[in-house]
């Protein structure tokens, strides 16, 4: 068994070769946005691996998709990313929804012209 851990919510699930990082999210009850349920055609499920010592290698599929410098940076494709057959850790972030982000920036605004009286 592989452990995988999502941050930012800090959860960890235990994972077999082969599983999706998608899955085993849904197996940990962390939300990862997708539209095609898995078969990389919309590109939301885009993650950054941290650690991926348990991941095996992406497939030419996730490269073309996400192109060789986003591959070398760590972006992976939640549904494509599977787990090897070794026993690793394997760390993944996610990222920050785009309407959390836009109301962190709203408040933050807020918060700077408030400061201003």
């Amino acid at each position: 068994m592989i452990k995988v851990r999502f941050l930012p919510a800090d959860r960890t699930v235990e994972g077999r070769a082969h599983m999706s990082i998608l899955q085993l999210a849904r197996k940990a009850n962390v939300s990862i946005a997708t539209r095609c349920d898995g078969n990389a055609a919309c590109m939301m499920c885009k993650v950054q691996v941290i650690e991926g010592a348990g991941l095996q290698p992406p497939q030419l599929k996730e490269i073309n998709k996400l192109g060789e410098n986003a591959i070398q940076r760590g972006v992976r494709l939640s549904c494509q990313a599977k787990l090897s057959g070794s026993g690793h850790l394997v760390v993944v972030e996610l990222p920050e929804s785009p309407l959390k982000a836009a109301i962190r920036a709203q408040l933050a605004k807020q918060q700077e012209e408030d400061s201003l009286w």
